[in-house]
């Protein structure tokens, strides 16, 4: 999912599909494990894609908090 696509989501639904990505993560890494993975190029896209909702969700972060603190002043 493209960046862009990701900001045009509610912060509810970055998180639950953030909450996916790495429930995802964690059966393609016991798949690794065991033997039964064959496209191993997943596991990388789907850790950029969890550091993809991540940074999102600090960006969202950090807006609420600079905009708080101008409130204050």
């Amino acid at each position: 999912m493209k960046p862009v696509d990701i900001r045009n989501l509610q912060t509810a639904e970055v998180e639950q599909k953030l909450d996916d990505a790495r429930e995802e993560l964690f059966k393609l890494r016991f798949q690794f494990t065991t033997g039964q993975l064959t496209d191993t190029s997943r596991l990388t896209a789907v850790k950029r894609d969890i550091a993809r909702y991540q940074t999102i969700l600090r960006e969202r972060h950090l807006a609420a908090e600079l905009s708080a603190n101008q409130e204050e002043k």
